[in-house]
């Protein structure tokens, strides 16, 4: 195996169960590590007419527009106002870089295969639908987010498109 190959899987086993938590109210959520880019605080957001109100609009991050979804309004949950403990964690998802609106970062955590159990049957709200598993680490539980489905409307078309001509994502309309 040559020495890229052995560096990237090692990179894949550091990454492998561990995630990045943050708050959406009292809730604990939680995203695979390996699909976080980094995390910036709220910044000045340029809105889009006709869009769902979750997503909130564009940002111009070091000369690249990336799209942001407020997560609270992508679960239907009651708007709020934004604080200094709001952040925007910023994900790639199939070659996508997009913003998420957290309401406070918590930290990163590693979960064993063993602490990760698949969602109850009776689980039906929409904020659900957008989650993979619960973790359990120590007393708490965390709620993963599946970043596809999250990312993916309900009748799964892209909420984001790729304009390839010129390699930057426009909001599907």
């Amino acid at each position: 195996m040559s020495d890229c190959a052995e560096k990237l899987n090692k990179i894949h086993d550091d990454l492998y169960g561990r995630f990045l938590t943050f708050y959406i109210g009292d809730s604990t959520y939680g995203i695979g590590l390996s699909k976080v880019l980094e995390i910036i605080s709220v910044q000045a957001i340029t809105h889009i007419p006709n869009v769902p109100s979750y997503i909130k609009g564009i940002i111009n991050l070091r000369g690249k527009i990336v799209p942001v979804i407020d997560v609270r309004l992508r679960f239907g949950l009651p708007e709020k106002s934004y604080d200094d403990l709001t952040c925007i964690v910023v994900v790639n998802m199939d070659d996508m870089n997009i913003g998420m609106i957290v309401d406070q970062v918590s930290e990163v955590t590693a979960a064993e295969d063993e602490t990760l159990t698949d969602l109850p049957e009776f689980s039906n709200s929409k904020s659900s639908t957008f989650l993979e598993s619960i973790g359990k680490i120590g007393s708490d539980l965390v709620l993963n987010i599946d970043c596809r489905r999250f990312f993916y409307d309900e009748v799964a078309s892209p909420v984001l498109e790729k304009n390839h001509g010129n390699q930057e994502w426009t909001v599907a309309l």
